[in-house]
């Protein structure tokens, strides 16, 4: 009886004190977008400690004068304080840049491209959620702010080059940034696959295109060393378009997809596989996955097979040499110097 009365007074007391709980203080450290100004707009780090560099010069032929100004718009989680699902009107590319502690360091960097059908910018599933994974393996993250189709902007030209441009700027700030020039690519979902596809056999162009004397990036190749196509759009490869010639260097890939789940995306994946294997392309790498739909980026999926992707890319990653310590030679180069001396 004894008991059941200090459980009873324990209780009332618990009852009486949730009845004087002071309300709970808003989110601190919300992210938000920088003002609109007369000036180029800044981008903002949408993580802490993220370093942004915009892609361009504000006089910049890539540019446009009269939007350049404008602020991006952030779409923010209704539930989850602080996270930025998607971003639009992107007027000022720019690069976000999260780098790992030395001791852990591998100098390897990925670029992040988002997915968003070229109407949104997906930065919180498919980029600032691999910024901690890709850390715990001592990779290096960039997430990629590139134009989109719904603000005026061609995907195939202009937010490829932005892509291209990214992988130049990473390239010429790698001393700055504890980065290996040398492990520096790209991986693209859904739309942001659309990028990440065209860079990997339309570097030498773009190159040629901006070697003036007057970029301070001229002579820095935007050739990525590895690409990542994940749940893609449409690549250069793609049955209705002109396929480009696949230059003898280009890089290696890891593309993961759905299979009948995702039956376009799909079919764009095994198109993109197809022309590397045509050619005999070294360390090109495709899962197809039997159940799963489109979208997702690290999430498990409900436990399916295709929410392990991101580990079988980590063991691609590693069997290629990148995860070794910066400096070191890595298997998919010597494979690809191998491969062109071949021919």
């Amino acid at each position: 009886m004894k008991r059941n009365i200090i459980v009873l007074m324990t209780l009332a007391a618990f009852t009486g004190s949730a009845q004087k709980l002071a309300p709970l203080p808003t989110a601190l450290g919300v992210p938000k977008p920088g003002p609109a100004t007369d000036a180029p707009y800044a981008p903002q780090p949408i993580l802490p400690g993220g370093v942004v560099v915009p892609l361009y010069p504000p006089g910049s032929p890539y540019l446009k004068a009269e939007r350049i100004h404008e602020a991006e718009q952030y779409n923010m989680s209704q539930s989850v304080p602080g996270r930025i699902n998607s971003i639009v009107n992107i007027h000022n590319p720019s690069i976000e840049v999260h780098t790992v502690d030395r001791g852990l360091n591998t100098g390897a960097a990925i670029i992040l491209a988002a997915g968003g059908g070229h109407n949104t910018l997906n930065v919180g599933g498919e980029s600032a959620d691999f910024v901690p994974f890709f850390y715990n393996y001592g990779v290096n993250t960039i997430i990629l702010r590139n134009r989109l189709r719904r603000d005026g902007y061609n995907p195939q030209t202009d937010a490829v080059y932005d892509a291209l441009q990214a992988i130049r700027m990473v390239r010429a700030y790698a001393k700055e940034w504890n980065i290996d020039p040398n492990k520096i690519g790209i991986m693209g979902f859904s739309a942001g696959a659309e990028l990440a596809a065209p860079a990997a056999v339309l570097f030498e162009d773009f190159d040629n295109k901006n070697s003036d004397p007057g970029d301070p990036l001229a002579g820095i190749t935007s050739r990525p060393d590895f690409v990542g196509i994940i749940y893609p759009g449409p690549s250069p490869f793609a049955h209705n378009r002109t396929p480009p010639p696949i230059p003898r260097n280009v890089p290696p890939a890891f593309i993961t997809c759905a299979g009948s789940g995702d039956k376009g995306h799909a079919v764009w994946a095994i198109e993109y596989f197809n022309a590397m294997l045509a050619l005999s392309v070294p360390n090109i790498e495709m899962h197809l996955y039997g159940n799963g739909r489109h979208g997702g980026g690290l999430t498990d999926r409900g436990d399916i097979p295709f929410g392990t992707w991101q580990y079988r890319y980590i063991d691609w990653f590693r069997d290629l040499g990148f995860l070794q310590k910066p400096g070191v030679e890595t298997k998919a180069a010597k494979d690809i110097a191998a491969f062109v001396s071949q021919h």
